[in-house]
């Protein structure tokens, strides 16, 4: 996953103390002390210009990233935001460049070489602690984007409904996944990603935190990423509802979820009822994430959707062969 190199970003103060102190050790390596304050210059130039630089290289292009990991970027940060905090950190790096080259330049030539090379310092110093809040909001982004369960192009399972409907419960059943069980909604305070392998392909289950039934502005940024993994990485859903209501939340409000969902997709959907424990439903296939009743034909009916694999067509030479 792009994410997952993603270089940890300084603060200002971390880089100049770096720079400065790389600078200092090339200013003693220097033979002809005359020259050692116009190097210290272009060696300080250079540090935080490069390392400036590293930054912006270390993120993605986030317009070539796949539409699941850019709409959840977008909902975490915004790409905006983003953009605008890395040309920040490009605009400091252009004119830690040229201050640095000019005032190294003078320092040649000046008969107080010391003198224009505190002033480059300062300058310098200057231009970086003009970038430092976004130099801590972008490794902000990185702290968290490096967390991203990694989803790739296997058979993927999402799992959706309403808070507390079992949906953890299921997926702890089913795969390598071990989230957070516990009795009160909003449990799952992020996307839980876990697997299953079946012969000899693999299958992904994405768990998606509670969505809420209620216009998509009034969402929060956990809902909206529910609403991503599930339009952009299922290859089939599973909805699971409460008839029993001990979610705490009326049938007829999951429902309503449910024609929502219903309208956003073009993959398969498919309806369970969960808590058949506690009491069956008439409508709709039933199962138990408590007891386990009724998860496998629920598996198995998730898994009916799995393409089959493809042959490897032999070549001529290697048919002939056998």
């Amino acid at each position: 996953m792009e994410f997952e190199r993603l270089p940890t970003v300084p603060t200002a103060d971390e880089i100049l103390d770096r720079s400065f102190r790389r600078a200092a050790k090339k200013m003693k390596e220097k033979l002809n002390k005359e020259r050692a304050n116009e190097e210290f210059v272009r060696a300080v130039r250079a540090a935080v210009h490069d390392r400036l630089v590293y930054i912006i290289r270390g993120f993605p292009e986030f317009d070539k990233l796949p539409q699941f990991y850019r709409e959840l970027t977008d909902i975490l940060f915004g790409i905006d935001r983003i953009k605008q905090s890395l040309g920040a950190v490009g605009w400091a790096a252009k004119h830690a460049g040229m201050v640095g080259g000019e005032l190294a330049w003078q320092a040649r030539k000046s008969t107080d070489s010391l003198g224009v090379r505190k002033r480059a310092v300062a300058r310098i110093a200057s231009i970086v602690h003009q970038i430092d809040k976004d130099l801590r909001f972008l490794n902000e982004v990185r702290n968290v984007l490096r967390k991203l369960p990694h989803i790739d192009d296997s058979f993927t399972i999402v799992i959706a409904g309403y808070p507390n409907v079992g949906k953890s419960s299921f997926i702890r059943r089913v795969s390598t996944a071990t989230p957070e069980i516990a009795k009160y909604p909003f449990t799952t305070k992020g996307i839980i990603l876990g697997h299953r392998t079946i012969g000899r392909g693999r299958v992904q289950f994405v768990d998606t935190p509670g969505i809420l039934d209620r216009p998509n502005d009034e969402r929060n940024a956990i809902e909206r990423q529910a609403l991503s993994a599930v339009m952009n990485v299922a290859n089939v859903i599973l909805f699971i509802v409460d008839p029993t209501e001990h979610c705490g939340f009326p049938l007829e409000v999951q429902l309503h979820l449910l024609d929502e969902v219903k309208a956003m997709v073009a993959v398969p959907l498919v309806v369970v009822a969960n808590k058949s424990d506690i009491g069956k439903s008439e409508e709709y296939q039933s199962m138990s994430t408590e007891t386990g009743d009724g998860v496998g034909d629920v598996l198995d009916l998730l898994l009916s959707y799995r393409p089959p694999p493809t042959r490897r067509i032999q070549e001529p030479s290697q048919a002939q062969n056998q």
